[in-house]
């Protein structure tokens, strides 16, 4: 019994042995864990040292940089207050030079008052002589209804054949006008540049450069000196034909400028029409705007009468408006066309007013009564744009216009009917012009071509 009993104690302690044994294994694993913990530790502990050594390097690196940049920026805000100074004085210096230049144009502008003074004193005295209207053409190149020889001082001819086929510009011409009295022909194109062309032999005598924009319309003043030019960016252009050199940019317009026209009297007065629904008056002489007229339907096209105290608008709305330059009013109005009016032409006499429209018909007015005289229009023509220009001939017996179709058409004033259809564009005819002497008609094309026909 008690045998049974020590084998029984002898299995309890042999069991309670194992399960220590178990215990001891399984608790020296756990401190292996431990200890290999401890390593990993310790050596992140390492690193960390390390790493915070490096980041008391750059820390003292970064202060170092800032208290550099600290100095510089002082440095910079002495040096910027200097020039601040600098600015201040030379903005006063550039102050008192613009007054001092102001005063020395006002000295110019009295001078040229006093010798414009001269100059009618002299004109009046040319009045009692022999030889008034020969001083008169002299002037500004225009023969008046009351001189002596005006009825047959010009006699246009029907132009029958394409004399010289011209491409002028690169993307389009669409303005062309003749120099007055002259066989000169000025064109305007897409590609920025005005073109003098002589229209007797085809050949190109000058460019001129300087346009930012296309140029969409031109004009000359009455004695040949200075060629405007109306630009789709915002400005007209003022250059001296005998050297080509820009004189003036005039700017005010807040859209393209898509008319211009001078007066037939003086170089001193401009007249510009833009898509800002603004008219604007110049002295190009002095280069700046004179008045300024604003009006709710954009204006297409402009031309100067011939006294040069009125200009003629043709509008969007389809109306025709006479203007005082001088008040900047509208003085009479008449309803031209039932869709936009897309060209103006005052003639010789400045008793006709020609007007075109993009409801394709062409209308000749009495500009002294506003009444219709003459209505033109045939199978296929055609107005190809809102700035399409047509003309009127020197001695006002015939209008010609160009067509979408590319042909250009040409009516007896007199008569009331079509004489003649020119073929020779490939494209849109976009511009019409007649010299002043009735011997040769000009035509331009949306290619860039001219046709000069006699």
């Amino acid at each position: 019994m008690e045998l049974q009993h020590c084998y029984k104690a002898h299995a309890q302690l042999s069991e309670q042995l194992v399960v220590e044994v178990a215990e001891c294994r399984t608790s020296k694993a756990l401190v292996q864990e431990k200890e290999e913990l401890i390593r990993n530790l310790q050596y992140d502990i390492s690193q960390a040292r390390e790493e915070n050594l490096q980041l008391k390097q750059d820390l003292y690196e970064k202060t170092q940089a800032l208290d550099l940049l600290t100095s510089e920026s002082q440095s910079l805000k002495l040096q910027h207050e200097e020039i601040r100074l600098k600015l201040k004085k030379a903005e006063t210096e550039n102050k008192d030079l613009i007054d001092r230049w102001m005063l020395e144009k006002m000295n110019t502008a009295e001078k040229l008052n006093e010798a414009n003074s001269l100059y009618d004193e002299l004109m009046q005295q040319l009045k009692v002589s022999s030889s008034e209207h020969i001083a008169r053409q002299q002037v500004d190149g225009v023969v008046r209804q009351m001189e002596p020889g005006y009825a047959d001082h010009v006699e246009s001819a029907i132009p029958s054949s394409c004399r010289h086929t011209i491409h002028a510009h690169d993307g389009g011409c669409g303005s062309i006008l003749f120099q007055h009295n002259s066989d000169m022909l000025i064109s305007g194109g897409q590609d920025r540049t005005v073109k003098v062309w002589d229209t007797r032999s085809g050949t190109l005598s000058s460019t001129l450069h300087g346009c930012l924009g296309s140029v969409l319309d031109l004009a000359i003043t009455h004695d040949n000196r200075s060629i405007i030019a109306a630009s789709s960016s915002n400005n007209l252009y003022v250059w001296q034909t005998s050297s080509g050199r820009v004189q003036h940019t005039l700017t005010g317009h807040t859209d393209k400028v898509c008319a211009v026209d001078t007066s037939k009297v003086s170089s001193r007065n401009v007249v510009s029409a833009a898509y800002d629904h603004t008219m604007k008056v110049w002295d190009p002489v002095k280069g700046y705007c004179t008045s300024t007229i604003i009006f709710q339907s954009n204006c297409n096209a402009l031309s100067y009468s011939m006294d040069g105290l009125t200009f003629c608008s043709g509008h969007v709305d389809g109306n025709l408006r006479i203007w005082d330059s001088r008040m900047g009013k509208a003085v009479s109005e008449v309803a031209a066309h039932s869709q936009a009016v897309t060209s103006i032409c005052v003639s010789r006499s400045g008793n006709l007013v020609l007007t075109s429209g993009r409801d394709n018909f062409h209308n000749l007015f009495d500009l002294r009564t506003l009444e219709v005289c003459g209505t033109f229009k045939a199978n296929g023509n055609r107005v190809a744009s809102n700035w399409s220009r047509s003309c009127i001939s020197a001695d006002e017996n015939f209008v010609a216009a160009g067509s979408a179709d590319g042909f250009i058409y040409i009516w007896s004033r007199v008569k009331d009917n079509m004489l003649s259809v020119l073929e020779g564009h490939s494209s849109p005819v976009l511009s019409c012009s007649w010299n002043g002497m009735g011997n040769t008609l000009a035509s331009a094309d949306k290619n860039g071509n001219l046709c000069i026909w006699c």
